[in-house]
C-alpha cells in the first residue's frame, strides 16, 4: 500500500511536474486572485486563483509564485503586519513561508517589482496564464522593459511568450486520490443539503406554510456550512414552477406552491472543490402524471449518458446518447409532432429538440465548477471538419472529442425546459427539469459520487413523505 502524500510534497511534485515542462530557460509567474471591493469599505470574500492554489495550496490574498524550469520556486506574500493582523486576520509572512510551503525563498509582496526583473534576465520564455488576470500582461511588459534596459550589460531578455494554462489545465485535468477525496466529501455535503431542501419544502407546505424559494436555498446554505464546507460552489439556482424554465435562473422571494416542479441546481466548495448537483422535485412531494412522464424522459437520458460514460470513449459521446434518448421521448410525448419533424434521425440531424434542450449534457468538474481542460482531443487537434448548423446556419468548425481516461471527472445533466407555445401539449407547459450528478471516470466505468440524494422518481417520494 503506497503511503499518503503530506501536503508540503504533494504541492511540491505539482510544482516539478510544471517546471519540466517549461523549457529551458522557461520560467513561470502564478498570481493569486486580488481582493475586490463589494461597496464602501467592503470587500467581497476572497476566493484564491485556482491555477495559485494548485501548485501552493497557500489561500492568502496578494500574493506570487515565480518558478524556473530548474524547479526553484520564489513566493512573494504579504509581509507580517501585526496591526493590520488585527483587523484581518493572521498572515503567513514570507520568513514562515519557506518552511510550511515547502518553496526555495519567500519575500514580501512589496518587492515584487524590485525582485521580478533580476529573475527574468536571461531567461528564454516567460510563462503565465493568458488572459485571467486583468493588467497582468502589462505588469509582465513593465518587468521585461526593465530586463531589456540593461542588455548593453550583457544581459538577455526573454523571446517567448508562453500560456501557462496550457500545461496546467492537463494537469488538472487528471484528479489525484486527495482531489478525488475532496470531491467526494464535498459531493456528499451537497447531496444532504439537497435532501434536506426537499424535505423542508414538502413539510412546510403540509402544514400550510408559505414557501418561498430563498427558504429552499437557506437549507442549502445551512447544510454546506454543517458540513465544513467553506461556500457555495456558485450562486444556487432554485427555481419553482416557470422559473426552472430560466437556465440560470438564481433563488429569489417566488412563491413555491404545491402542485409545482421545483429545481435545485446547488453545490458547495470544500477545501477549493466544487461540487454540482441538480435534482427537480414536485414541491409537495408527489409528482402528477405529466411531471413524472417528462421526469421518466430525462431519467432515461442521463442514464443512458452515464452508459456511455467510461475510459476511451468520447466526452461528446455522453451529450449525444442523451440527446437521442431526449428526442425519442419528445415524439412519443407528443412535445413534438411527428407530422412536422419527422421521425427521431430527424430531430437529431435538424436539431429540433433544441428549443426544449439547449445546453450541453456535461462539462469538467474540479477547483472550478466550470473546470479547466480542452474538450478536444490534444492528439487530433488538426483533424477539422465543417458543417453548417440547420438552426443559425452558421459554419460550426468541429474537431474530435476528447478521449476519457481514468481520474477525469465531469457533470452529466440532461434537461427539458418546456415553455408555453401553440405546439405544445398544455400539460407540459412552464415545466423545467434537469437531472445533474458527478462522476468520476474509473477503469471501467465511470463512478456517481452525487448519489447521496435520490434520483429515481419514487425515491424521490418516499424521501419527502419521510
Amino acid at each position: 500500500m503506497t503511503a499518503p502524500i503530506d501536503h508540503q510534497t504533494r504541492y511540491a511534485q505539482r510544482r516539478a511536474r510544471l517546471a519540466s515542462q517549461l523549457g529551458e530557460g522557461g520560467i513561470a509567474i502564478v498570481p493569486t486572485a486580488p481582493l475586490r471591493l463589494r461597496n464602501r469599505d467592503s470587500e467581497y470574500p476572497f476566493r484564491f486563483d485556482s491555477y495559485f492554489y494548485y501548485l501552493t495550496g497557500f489561500g492568502e490574498p496578494n500574493a506570487w509564485l515565480v518558478l524556473t524550469a530548474e524547479g526553484r520556486t520564489t513566493l512573494f506574500c504579504q509581509p507580517k503586519d501585526p496591526e493590520r493582523e488585527i483587523w484581518d486576520g493572521y498572515r503567513l509572512g514570507p520568513q514562515a513561508a519557506v518552511a510550511a510551503l515547502g518553496v526555495d525563498e519567500a519575500y514580501s509582496v512589496d518587492e515584487l517589482d524590485a525582485r521580478l526583473p533580476p529573475l527574468l534576465e536571461n531567461r528564454h520564455a516567460v510563462w503565465y496564464p493568458f488572459a485571467t488576470h486583468a493588467g497582468l500582461e502589462s505588469r509582465i511588459d513593465g518587468w521585461l522593459h526593465k530586463v531589456r534596459a540593461r542588455v548593453r550589460h550583457g544581459v538577455l531578455c526573454p523571446e517567448a511568450l508562453r500560456d501557462l494554462c496550457q500545461p496546467l489545465d492537463e494537469m488538472r485535468l487528471i484528479k489525484d486520490d486527495h482531489e478525488l477525496d475532496l470531491m467526494r466529501r464535498a459531493a456528499r455535503a451537497s447531496a444532504r443539503a439537497h435532501a434536506r431542501a426537499m424535505q423542508r419544502c414538502a413539510a412546510m407546505l403540509r402544514a400550510g406554510e408559505d414557501v418561498r424559494e430563498y427558504h429552499l436555498e437557506a437549507e442549502l446554505l445551512h447544510e454546506f456550512r454543517r458540513s465544513g464546507a467553506q461556500s457555495p460552489a456558485y450562486g444556487s439556482i432554485v427555481a419553482a414552477g416557470a422559473n426552472a424554465c430560466v437556465l440560470h435562473y438564481r433563488a429569489d422571494t417566488a412563491a413555491v406552491r404545491a402542485g409545482d416542479l421545483v429545481l435545485i441546481d446547488a453545490g458547495c466548495e470544500l477545501d477549493g472543490y466544487a461540487s454540482d448537483i441538480t435534482r427537480t422535485f414536485p414541491a409537495n412531494g408527489r409528482f402528477t402524471g405529466p411531471q413524472r412522464d417528462l421526469y421518466e424522459l430525462v431519467q432515461a437520458a442521463q442514464q443512458a449518458a452515464i452508459d456511455a460514460t467510461r475510459p476511451g470513449a468520447r466526452f461528446a459521446d455522453a451529450h449525444d446518447a442523451a440527446v437521442r434518448v431526449l428526442a425519442q421521448g419528445l415524439l412519443d410525448l407528443g412535445v413534438l409532432n411527428r407530422n412536422d419533424v419527422g421521425h427521431t434521425d430527424d430531430v437529431i440531424e435538424k436539431r429540433q429538440y433544441f428549443r426544449f434542450y439547449m445546453h450541453r449534457t456535461g462539462h469538467w468538474l474540479g477547483l472550478d465548477v466550470h473546470d479547466v481542460g480542452s474538450y478536444v482531443e490534444p492528439t487530433e487537434a488538426g483533424q477539422v471538419c465543417e458543417r453548417r448548423d440547420p438552426l443559425s446556419g452558421e459554419v460550426i468548425r468541429e474537431r474530435p472529442s476528447r478521449i476519457l481516461r481514468p481520474g477525469m471527472v465531469l457533470t452529466i445533466e440532461p434537461g427539458l425546459y418546456i415553455r408555453p407555445a401553440e405546439d405544445v401539449p398544455e400539460r407540459f407547459w412552464n415545466m423545467g427539469l434537469r437531472i445533474e450528478d458527478d462522476a468520476v471516470v474509473t477503469d471501467d466505468g465511470c463512478e456517481l459520487i452525487t448519489r447521496g440524494v435520490p434520483v429515481d422518481p419514487d425515491a424521490i417520494e418516499a424521501l419527502m413523505q419521510g
